[in-house]
């Protein structure tokens, strides 16, 4: 082994083809296969994103409508009926916490959490979260549960 056989191992490298815009010998010179003039010719050249050729882009095309809050708290749902199936399924039993809430993989750690009223529970439950509809918050008092708001 010497330094003039060393080579690369196979497949490790992908040069391929004809060095393009290297000078006239070397076959692809002149306009290199860029053809002649325009944006596309150009060093430095990239298209803007969603470019048509001159025609109105699509996201200019489609109307625009709404209004979105960028100021809007968002809230993770859980329903009284998902309480009752965990109540049911013996996950829980008398208090239901944040903590709970994420090992069973119902929010995340950084989500908020508010109650709301849909189906019925049997069970008295201890329910800790961020907010609770009124409907939810009668039901779990009336089934001798307490409310504890975070």
């Amino acid at each position: 082994m010497s330094l003039n056989n060393l080579t690369p191992a196979t497949g490790s490298t992908h040069k391929g083809g004809k060095r393009v815009g290297r000078g006239e010998g070397s076959g692809k010179g002149g306009t290199a296969a860029r053809g002649h003039k325009g944006a596309k010719s150009r060093s430095g050249y990239s298209k803007k994103i969603g470019f048509e050729g001159g025609q109105m882009p699509l996201q200019r095309r489609v109307p625009k409508f709404g209004f979105k809050n960028i100021n809007r708290t968002e809230y993770t749902p859980i329903n009284l009926d998902t309480l009752q199936a965990l109540v049911d399924d013996k996950k829980i039993k008398k208090e239901v916490s944040l903590t709970t809430l994420i090992e069973l993989r119902l929010a995340g750690k950084n989500d908020l959490v508010k109650v709301l009223g849909r189906g019925t529970l049997k069970t008295a439950l201890k329910v800790e979260a961020h907010k609770f509809s009124a409907e939810a918050q009668k039901a779990i008092e009336a089934a001798g549960g307490e409310v504890v708001t975070l």
